[in-house]
């Protein structure tokens, strides 16, 4: 799928989630009504951020498509992580005031109300638990194969909604057999606790993006391709880095070519290497590399056997793993400030 299918797909399922929020947030209120359960009612006023996490979503992902301008030479991919930034943070806003809400209510006695036609309201709430799961979880996949990282969040949000969901149908149904009241703020908390640590990964992965944190798993990935698909005139890698701007990558390295190459065939490697990686990460990759000429030094682990200047006798090939190829690991001394 080329990529201005991925996006329009992006831009898609997101409307569908904004939509779907719309309707669960209004089953839940009418859910609210009948059953008169203060629990349902607080699962309610968190679909609220659904939705508006939802049309962040929505025009996130529509300023993150649009093309590169004079202003913006590398795109408009940075407000993904500005977006899963703001959805981490109501969600951590949702999960502390769930908290406070559970201590207030087991401070005043709050829990002992009385509930009616809880069989209708535990059906309504498990129906929208089971729809956000699975809207969440298809979210999360296409939010992966695309990399869309506001779609991933929107899914992540989704799936924690049909947690707090779900915690609270089964503090009903405990509270509704066994009537011990008790149940009730422990699930509450239980379930807050996990809202606090999904929305503290969202705003350490938007964080980590903003600031361009070195991503070990994406580097390793990458190190490990291209030692897989390594031309023989690629005679050493390393100084490699990798900026996100949301789905689209700028690659850096430095790239040790043959001593005798000209520019023309040097810049040949150069645009080899480049459609390599756009093979296996997409074209939306950008990638800079600084030529080095090889030295005799290199001759010991150089795997053209072709050549006709070798200096040295071959001995080994040398992986390019994440240790000999990232920038980290090169320049691994901290500079005195």
């Amino acid at each position: 799928m080329d990529d201005s299918k991925k996006i329009k797909l992006n831009f898609y399922f997101q409307k569908i989630i904004c939509f779907v929020a719309i309707i669960l947030f209004f089953i839940k209120l009418v859910t609210w009504h009948i059953t008169s359960s203060l629990s349902i009612f607080s699962d309610a006023m968190e679909s609220l951020i659904n939705i508006i996490s939802g049309f962040i979503g929505l025009c996130s992902l529509y300023i993150s498509s649009l093309p590169k301008d004079q202003n913006h030479p590398y795109g408009h991919g940075k407000i993904e992580f500005i977006s899963t930034a703001i959805e981490g943070f109501l969600i951590s806003v949702v999960g502390i005031s769930v908290f406070i809400n559970t201590f207030i209510r087991i401070k005043y006695n709050m829990y002992e109300v009385i509930l009616s036609r809880l069989d209708y309201g535990i059906f309504l709430m498990f129906f929208t638990g089971i729809i956000n799961y699975f809207l969440g979880f298809l979210a999360c996949k296409i939010g992966n194969q695309n990399g869309a990282l506001t779609l991933i969040a929107s899914g992540k949000h989704l799936q924690i909604d049909t947690y707090s969901t779900f915690g609270i149908v089964v503090g009903l149904i405990l509270l509704n057999v066994t009537k011990c009241i008790w149940i009730d703020p422990i699930i509450s908390i239980i379930f807050s606790s996990l809202i606090l640590y999904t929305g503290f990964k969202l705003l350490r992965n938007a964080t980590a993006g903003i600031m361009d944190e070195y991503d070990k798993k994406l580097l390793k990935k990458l190190s490990l391709y291209l030692n897989e698909k390594r031309d023989i005139n690629w005679i050493d890698l390393h100084h490699l880095k990798i900026i996100k701007y949301g789905s689209a990558l700028h690659i850096d390295c430095h790239l040790t070519v043959p001593w005798f190459f000209n520019i023309k065939e040097a810049n040949q490697e150069v645009k080899k290497l480049t459609q390599l990686t756009k093979n296996e990460f997409g074209s939306k990759v950008e990638l800079s590399a600084h030529i080095e000429a090889c030295s005799n030094n290199h001759c010991t682990f150089c795997l053209n056997h072709y050549c006709q200047v070798r200096k040295n006798v071959f001995q080994k090939k040398i992986l390019w793993t994440l240790d000999k190829t990232s920038y980290y690991n090169n320049n691994n001394k901290n500079p005195k400030l």
